[in-house]
């Protein structure tokens, strides 16, 4: 699922009130749906790569990158895998010896078509719930935010991804966050930690993380990090010594307060283009997309 996420149901309120922290939640249902629905030999990026190069387009992998909004690494593995499977010609540019042009074959095209089926199929399970008045709606708003962002030869079928969209504007924001948490020697997960430690009081590790919907692994980083900061501090408690609770250390408070106007001048930023009534459907639906059953 990446990120050291799961697919938690489970919202604290004081973070469901945070939008970058339902932009993360909801891309972790993106990826848990990806992996359940998705069968075996059908890759997102590798259907939305071949959508980019519809109607004879060829176009260089570093153009595809920026197109389907993926990294230039696992663009060069999707390029491999249709090249493997004769889904696309791949051959190197004229212009650039250096890097490669793809062109989409017969089969490619084929493909294309039999995987939307799979694509439409993730989508239902993310918007699961939502009328199609609600899906129309969350698909204009995070549009607005996402335009930015994306290529104008995105393909129709992805600016209409709710999921697609959904990634997009969370990979901008975690981004973004972490740049500007820099200073304050933190990051988005710790500033999300911090902020559900003052609502809960002391909680065991693993409590913590089912309730920010992360693997123990990642929590136990996330408390080593911050242990080592000296804004969190692990106990065992008597009754029970297999269990690590979690408890703020003097200081973690200022530490949060920072970081709080940080993050929210930051998502501001990010959703300037909304008004604050949009802000908040935004806050309202993906509440119910990270919750929804």
């Amino acid at each position: 699922m990446g990120s050291g996420a799961t697919d938690s149901r489970e919202l604290l309120p004081e973070l469901a009130v945070l939008p970058g922290h339902l932009l993360w939640r909801s891309a972790a249902r993106v990826h848990a749906a990806l992996a359940e629905v998705l069968p075996p030999g059908v890759d997102l990026h590798a259907y939305a790569a071949l959508l980019a190069l519809g109607g004879g387009a060829t176009r260089s992998q570093q153009e595809l990158a920026q197109t389907i909004s993926v990294s230039r690494t696992t663009m060069v593995k999707v390029a491999s895998a249709l090249a493997e499977d004769g889904l696309v010609e791949r051959v190197r540019s004229p212009e650039d010896r250096r890097s490669y042009a793809l062109t989409r074959t017969p089969a490619g095209a084929a493909a294309a078509r039999r995987w939307r089926r799979h694509a439409d199929a993730v989508e239902a399970q993310v918007t699961a719930g939502f009328s199609d008045a609600e899906r129309d709606e969350l698909r204009a708003l995070l549009g607005r935010v996402a335009q930015d962002e994306l290529s104008p030869e995105v393909p129709a079928p992805l600016r209409e991804s709710i999921g697609f969209l959904v990634t997009r504007v969370h990979a901008r924001t975690h981004r973004e966050a972490l740049g500007a948490l820099e200073p304050v020697g933190v990051e988005p997960r710790h500033y999300a930690t911090l902020t559900a430690l003052t609502a809960t009081g002391p909680v065991p590790q693993a409590e913590l993380a089912r309730r920010l919907g992360l693997s123990g692994a990642s929590m136990v980083q996330i408390a080593d990090e911050l242990e080592q900061r000296g804004l969190v501090e692990r106990r065992r408690p008597p009754a029970d010594r297999r269990v690590q609770v979690l408890h703020l250390q003097p200081g973690a408070e200022d530490v949060l307060d920072e970081a709080g106007r940080v993050v929210r001048a930051q998502v501001e930023q990010v959703l300037a283009t909304l008004s604050p009534a949009e802000v908040s459907r935004v806050v309202s639906l993906l509440q119910r997309l990270v919750t929804a059953p």
